[in-house]
């Protein structure tokens, strides 16, 4: 990719149109994107367009070809300092990242920036951004395992499982267990370690660098105070509609998808109104993302989730989907789906036959119908926040099919219209779109 490629919204083959610098409504109310100036047979296609299109064509294989780069550097830097902690640590800080996973946050970069209108001039501090989100991953994936005690991650062991492994003829055995945990902390603080510097080393212009930067940092602080008020509420036992919003609010959505979408639109030097657009379907949908895993953590498949099945409820987790089931048995009366709840979370020996009577209470109360309409109105009420601005049109096709993915759903040609306002489980979806460490409504 050539380090100075011309900017596709800028250059344009002679006598093409150049795209729509605003939108128009077509006649019913929907922003109407700009026309495509080179979907034409007599138009010529620069090499920037072509570059651009060819990380669209599989945006996971560009990412990694970054990380690939940028990790075996990383690694023999690590395995330079000493040859113990570059097999034990860097390495596998290096194959957690490639390994496995979707690569969503890195594609909901790029894709941010392509629908505001970024192209080759930004791919590759775009593809950076991904790679560090990548990495930024590792350390949550990593840490989560050890804050849960889950030996599997993905189908196989978790680092701190395979350290502890690794050392198990050596120490004794409960030795080498918090020998594997404390190496996997550390291993944690070094794939941040390295998503930090990724974003540390991106070139864009001033304001652009600056933006980028205030965002990731803002990340990071959410993503802690997101996990800290889920154990938080493991140790203290309090399940809440409010608390268990705000903590996968904080914990998944803004990084997860919000972020990213912002981190995208900052690249692309996108205005406010895109932004913020961005910004608020990346809330409802992420939003929705962390409900489907609390979903899949009760009722999903081990060989397809890759870990255990209800370990949100032998953790005590304070899930949305546990809350809202709590609250409908206390006020409809279910004395015995209440004790069932009461005396099943955080029971880490809880029995398959225990977890089973505790997936008929989440039925039975109408909690997992009730989350499942949330997650529904959640992924609308995004994809009208998508709809309300301008932007380029494949990269609102590809945005919207990824929000939809993310969520579980299948996207809807014509998504039902619902009010912001509109109550579930006791809550107001409004709540929902406010609960972010800003404090801003989107």
């Amino acid at each position: 990719m050539p380090e100075k490629a011309p900017d596709p919204r800028t250059e344009r083959p002679p006598g093409a149109r150049p795209r729509l610098a605003d939108g128009r409504r077509s006649p019913g109310g929907r922003t109407q994107d700009p026309p495509d100036p080179y979907d034409r047979p007599d138009a010529s296609r620069p090499a920037a367009v072509e570059a651009a299109e060819a990380v669209d064509a599989d945006v996971p294989a560009a990412v990694g070809r970054v990380l690939d780069a940028l990790l075996a550097e990383r690694v023999e830097h690590a395995a330079a300092l000493d040859p113990v902690f570059g097999r034990d640590l860097a390495e596998r800080v290096a194959r957690c990242t490639v390994e496995g996973g979707k690569r969503m946050r890195s594609q909901f970069v790029w894709w941010a920036l392509r629908a505001c209108g970024g192209g080759a001039g930004e791919a590759e501090a775009a593809l950076s951004v991904g790679a560090a989100l990548e990495l930024i991953q590792t350390c949550a994936l990593v840490h989560d395992d050890v804050m849960d005690g889950s030996r599997l991650r993905r189908g196989r062991l978790a680092l701190h499982a395979v350290v502890t492994a690794q050392y198990a003829d050596a120490v004794p055995a409960d030795r080498a267990r918090r020998f594997g945990e404390a190496a996997a902390i550390l291993a944690g603080d070094l794939a941040l370690a390295w998503a930090d510097d990724t974003v540390a080393a991106v070139e864009a212009p001033r304001d652009t660098v600056r933006a980028v930067r205030d965002l990731w940092s803002t990340m990071r602080t959410e993503m802690v105070a997101g996990q800290y008020l889920d154990i938080q509420g493991q140790a203290t036992s309090s399940v809440s509609l409010a608390r268990a919003v705000r903590a996968a609010c904080l914990k998944s959505a803004l990084y997860s998808v919000e972020r990213p979408l912002a981190l995208g639109a900052a690249l692309a030097g996108a205005d406010a109104a895109r932004s913020a657009a961005l910004c608020s379907a990346g809330r409802c949908v992420g939003i929705a993302f962390q409900l489907r895993d609390d979903l899949a953590d009760a009722f999903g498949d081990p060989l397809r989730t890759g870990k255990p099945a209800g370990g949100d409820i032998r953790a005590g987790k304070p899930t949305y989907l546990v809350a809202v089931a709590q609250a409908r048995a206390e006020s409809t009366g279910d004395r015995r789906g209440g004790a069932v709840l009461r005396r099943s979370l955080g029971r880490a020996d809880l029995s398959e036959s225990g977890l089973a009577e505790v997936r008929d209470v989440l039925v039975s109360t109408g909690a997992r119908d009730l989350v499942e309409a949330k997650i529904d109105r959640l992924v609308a009420q995004g994809m009208r926040h998508l709809d309300s601005v301008v932007l380029e049109p494949q990269g609102r096709k590809r945005l919207r099919r990824l929000l939809h993915a993310s969520a579980g759903t299948a996207p809807a040609p014509n998504p039902a219209s619902g009010a912001c306002g509109a109550e579930d489980g006791g809550l107001p979806l409004s709540l929902l779109l406010s609960a972010g460490a800003d404090g801003v409504l989107r």
